[in-house]
């Protein structure tokens, strides 16, 4: 088999995923995968799924390239979860560890289109996080060009940069609202399959090294603050001005 060997892990979302993929996502193989929704978090069945994955592939850890991470934005617990595990063992087994962008990498599910893209996940409290992104052209490292910066907003602030006709791709596409989803701009795939995968983060990953990246842990991309830094930030003002 030809390409990069990726052990890759995606803990963004409420389904958290583990795969083994060879090559990028032009020629590339997924030699298995396994998902799960945990009731409360994904710490307590990762690594088992990580196991798993490897026996199913028949393979060891000294045949893996590399591991990849889904970086987020996503669920902050999730993530803090999975780029744990995948620092781990990214160190024991000495193996570069590629962190990608999950936003990314849902664009990175869809074939070269015309329309530009627009990939969402749920961000509660009324928001969505969002990228668009042309899937005709390819950045530097092999991935869908993005067309401006990750973002964290309401729907309707969303729908206002739509100018022209655009896919939309993600399970954000659940909090949307009716006048998003019926707007004669927007183009809809089902959320049921555009979920993120880590097959797709390990496609991706091998595509970005194949472009000449090297080991990318930048740390979870949340987008915006936590609860706590949020909540630390009021108290910092209050401190400053009781009045407030």
């Amino acid at each position: 088999m030809d390409g990069l060997l990726i052990l890759a892990i995606e803990t963004a979302s409420g389904c958290g995923s583990v795969a083994l993929t060879q090559g990028g996502r032009d020629q590339g193989r997924l030699l298995a995968e396994l998902s799960h929704y945990p009731r409360r978090s994904h710490s307590r069945q990762l690594l088992s799924l990580v196991q798993q994955v490897l026996q199913a592939g028949q393979l060891d850890w000294s045949a893996i390239d590399a591991v990849a991470v889904s970086q987020g934005p996503g669920s902050f617990t999730g993530l803090r979860i999975g780029m744990a595990a995948a620092r781990g063992i990214a160190f024991a087994a000495g193996k570069p560890l590629v962190s990608v962008p999950t936003l990314d990498a849902l664009a990175a599910q869809l074939p070269p289109l015309q329309e530009p893209v627009c990939t969402l996940l749920d961000a509660r409290k009324n928001q969505v996080y969002a990228a668009l992104y042309t899937t005709a052209i390819r950045d530097e490292f092999g991935l869908p060009r993005r067309l401006g910066p990750y973002q964290v907003c309401s729907v309707a602030f969303l729908l206002a940069q739509v100018t022209e006709p655009t896919v939309c791709i993600g399970p954000g596409i659940t909090a949307c609202d009716t006048a998003f989803l019926n707007h004669p701009l927007i183009r809809v795939t089902p959320a049921a399959v555009t979920l993120p995968r880590a097959a797709l983060i390990g496609f991706c990953a091998a595509d970005m090294l194949g472009h000449g990246a090297v080991q990318t842990d930048a740390g979870p991309l949340y987008v915006r603050a936590s609860e706590a830094e949020l909540n630390l930030a009021a108290q910092d003002r209050e401190a400053e001005d009781p009045q407030v």
